[in-house]
Order: structure tokens, then sequence, then C-alpha cells
């Protein structure tokens, strides 16, 4: 069983980076109905990755726990994920 759940990031307000405290994440695009497939992105060693359907760039931010974003509304709520 899973410990942890893969937080999920979307972009309804188009910025062009989102800063996250994680490596491992899910993009969603914009949030239903709006959204692309949801794409699990991992860095790796890298400190940013960009979505291949919406472009965006998502940038690590070792300052911001699991489960926050720059800018703050990014992070998509674990139930309606």
């Amino acid at each position: 069983m899973a410990k942890a759940i893969v937080p999920h990031f979307h972009n309804d307000g188009g910025v062009p980076t989102i800063k996250i405290g994680v490596r491992e994440f899910m993009c969603i695009g914009a949030t239903a109905p709006y959204d692309h497939p949801h794409v699990y992105l991992d860095m790796g060693d890298d400190d940013e990755k960009v979505c291949p359907y919406c472009s965006t760039l998502f940038r690590f931010d070792a300052s911001l726990a699991a489960n926050e974003s720059d800018p703050a509304n990014c992070l998509m709520d674990a139930e309606t994920a």
C-alpha cells in the first residue's frame, strides 16, 4: 500500500512557472473540464521539469512543503484529484 499520495498540480491561472516542494508529482493542466491527461512527472536530480502537455515549467523549491506551491492556489485538493 502506498504511504504517500503524489501531489497533483494545476495551472488555472496560466502562469509560466510554478514552484513546488516535491520532485515527483502529477500535472493535470487546468482543473476539469479543461484538464489534460494527468501525467506523472519526475525531476530526478534536476530542479526543473516542463509538462509535455501544457508546457508549464515546474521548479523545485526546497523551502516549500510537499503540499505547497507558489502561486499558492496551484495544488489540487487530494479529494478532487
